[in-house]
């Protein structure tokens, strides 16, 4: 049984990478319209990707207020 908590990836050839954006609110539209495309398939998974989180993973996502 596959844990649903993390991401485990069946195939990394079959990874697709939909772009690179300036804002959050802008990644996330673009994902939300993927994932709509692929709402009938359940083993398909789209994420939003923090690129400042790889290359310091301890930075928060969200600025401190």
């Amino acid at each position: 049984m596959t844990n649903l908590e993390g991401n485990t990836f069946k195939d990394l050839s079959q990874v697709e990478v939909v772009g690179v954006f300036p804002n959050y609110a802008t990644a996330y539209a673009a994902w939300k319209a993927k994932a709509q495309q692929t709402v009938d398939n359940a083993h398909m998974r789209y994420f939003v990707v923090h690129l400042h989180r790889l290359l310091d993973p301890g930075q928060e996502t969200k600025p401190a207020r």
